[in-house]
């Protein structure tokens, strides 16, 4: 499955920062465009996948539902 999300991109002195917009905790750096953009693109899905395994967590009853805000 694929999704977008929107990345913010910023120069800070000799480093890029970069978060992503919608997911909160999905943040990085890098020295260059493409190693934060690499970077940012492996800590979301390490997010998700994180966010996805404590839903799971069979200790507490979860569920998970489609939720659409207008923005």
């Amino acid at each position: 499955m694929e999704r977008e999300f929107t990345a913010v991109i910023q120069k800070r002195g000799r480093w890029y920062i970069a978060w992503v917009e919608e997911v909160p905790g999905a943040n990085t750096q890098g020295r260059t465009l493409a190693e934060v953009r690499r970077n940012l693109k492996e800590v979301l899905a390490m997010v998700i996948e994180e966010n996805r395994k404590l839903a799971a967590d069979g200790k507490r009853a979860s569920r998970r539902e489609p939720v659409t805000v207008q923005v």
